[in-house]
């Protein structure tokens, strides 16, 4: 996230020191996305990415608490951020309607990233599933993924007013959001990314709330006309669900 200041003209104007510790992080980040892919996970560390990025490991560690962090683009702030959201978006609004909308803003920001680090979308694309490749990141990745799933159940179970000890409801949706995003995400970075991963997002989502029939949006989301992405109808159409059936 980058903070800006406001300029005169109603204009957000970010800093010349906002922009060179976002150069920093992007530069960082596509080191440790290279050095993966290029030697796996396991034998790459902290000092190597400092290294190659001319700059101290304390630097690094000024950017992201891990290694881990570098590649998943992850951090405990955004993930703090996503149980609030979770809590007090949408206030009022069915809980699935709000995993969604928060899901495929989460997928929206990880596409931004990806685009910030410049050069082929694509080719970061590729470097992410030859690095997700790898064992070792598969199991950190797991683990990662873990700790942003209790998480969106503490926050599901606070908006529903429950405990999560005792009622399985909460745990349940966000182990299903989190099954969502893995796969949207796995499909997006396989297939190169010709349809937005927050389409995807939203897609899916789409699919489970009509019970996931076997006709549906997302399933010819790779054969549309033209090559085009499917549009997705607005949410809740009950007559485009009773089609799908």
């Amino acid at each position: 996230m980058t903070l800006v200041s406001t300029a005169a003209g109603g204009e957000a104007r970010t800093s010349l020191r906002e922009r060179k510790k976002l150069a920093t992080h992007r530069l960082l980040r596509r080191i440790a996305l290279d050095l993966v892919a290029e030697r796996g996970y396991a034998h790459v560390t902290v000092d190597d990415i400092a290294e190659a990025a001319d700059v101290s490991p304390r630097t690094f560690f000024n950017y992201f608490p891990s290694k881990e962090a570098a590649l998943f683009g992850a951090d405990p702030d955004r993930i703090a951020e996503l149980r609030r959201r979770i809590v007090q978006d949408a206030p009022g609004e069915p809980v699935l309607d709000v995993l969604r909308m928060v899901m495929v803003s989460e997928a929206q920001a990880v596409a931004d990233e990806l685009r910030e680090l410049g050069g082929d979308p694509a080719g970061w694309l590729r470097r992410m599933k030859e690095a997700r490749a790898d064992p070792h990141l598969r199991a950190a990745h797991a683990a990662q993924m873990a700790i942003i799933e209790r998480a969106m159940t503490e926050g599901l179970a606070e908006r529903l007013g429950t405990d999560p000890e005792r009622d399985p409801y909460p745990g349940l949706l966000a182990a299903t959001a989190a099954g969502v995003f893995r796969a949207s995400m796995t499909f997006w970075s396989a297939s190169g990314g010709p349809v937005p991963l927050s389409q995807l997002i939203e897609l899916a989502f789409q699919a489970l709330g009509d019970g996931l029939p076997e006709k549906c949006a997302l399933r010819g989301v790779t054969s549309s006309p033209g090559g085009r992405p499917p549009q997705t109808r607005p949410h809740g159409d009950a007559a485009d669900r009773k089609d799908d059936h």
